[in-house]
């Protein structure tokens, strides 16, 4: 049985794919599995996936099809052989100790319920402005947590299984588009798991906006984006003070900016964070009188 499973769910991509899995057949512990959970409609995998495992990758390809980021993730979780799992996008890569230094620290560290590597491009837009050797419950309430992307994520199966895995009301091809991985840091910490960073262990992955982009396919996106972030506002029962700091703090940001672009992602996170937010209100409301 493999230690790790990398469930790695895609769509659309094959080159980016390519890479990810180029990187994982060059690392340098083998004892891992990949698990391509493919949600195309057609098979325009099957030929990347046969090249993966003539590398030797330990590779299962799963088809699902319907469109969910999370629903995708949830599925690689239930066929998952690992003692510990994690989630890569497709256009993301490892460095070829990644794998070795997380299942060293796990090794060294029993009682961890998860670690959150260092996402390279993150880390630097962000000046490393993440602190502290584990997550903290009370910063991540308060949105001062750091940064804790899904594709820097490893948990325990254990506890990933505990908590049902991610939300598949939120996340990419849903209504709340995003935040699923920030709801389910939160609901790890909730239980009293501790998640430690984990710097020597390195992922790459483009960060930020690429390209310019048609301003209404920006505005759409954001949108969706923010409702996620809104839902986790409501799901957690977050301070009216975060909650204030995170309806107007976009705004008022891309005022200052002076950039049309900023603007429209501005005006969107703030107002699809309040649409995000009222909208799981309503949807808990129904559901507890129903």
């Amino acid at each position: 049985m493999p230690a790790l499973s990398l469930i790695l769910a895609t769509v659309g991509r094959t080159t980016d794919l390519d890479r990810c899995l180029d990187a994982l057949a060059a690392q340098t512990s083998k004892d891992f599995e990949v698990l391509v959970i493919d949600q195309n409609r057609d098979a325009r995998l099957l030929p990347h996936v046969a090249r993966a495992q003539a590398a030797g990758l330990d590779v299962r390809h799963h088809r699902m099809d319907r469109a969910s980021l999370s629903g995708a993730r949830n599925l690689g979780l239930t066929e998952a052989r690992g003692l510990y799992v994690a989630f890569p996008d497709d256009d993301c890569w490892y460095e070829p100790d990644t794998v070795e230094q997380v299942l060293s620290a796990f090794a060294a560290s029993p009682e961890l319920g998860g670690l959150s590597i260092n996402w390279v491009e993150q880390s630097a837009a962000l000046g490393e402005a993440t602190s502290g050797s584990e997550l903290n419950l009370a910063a991540w309430r308060a949105y001062r947590g750091g940064e804790a992307s899904s594709i820097s994520l490893f948990l325990r199966a254990e506890l990933a299984r505990q908590l049902q895995g991610f939300d598949e009301r939120l996340g990419v091809g849903q209504w709340f588009g995003a935040a699923e991985e920030i709801d389910l840091v939160l609901r790890a910490l909730g239980t009293g798991a501790r998640v430690a960073r984990l710097r020597e262990a390195r992922v790459h992955h483009a960060y930020g906006r690429q390209a310019a982009i048609p301003a209404r396919r920006l505005w759409v996106s954001s949108l969706a984006r923010a409702r996620g972030t809104g839902a986790v506002y409501a799901k957690h029962r977050l301070s009216a003070w975060v909650v204030a700091r995170g309806l107007v703090a976009p705004v008022l940001k891309a005022v200052l900016r002076l950039n049309w672009q900023a603007c429209v992602v501005g005006l969107a996170t703030s107002l699809g964070r309040l649409q995000g937010m009222r909208a799981w209100r309503r949807a808990e409301r129904k559901h507890h009188l129903g």
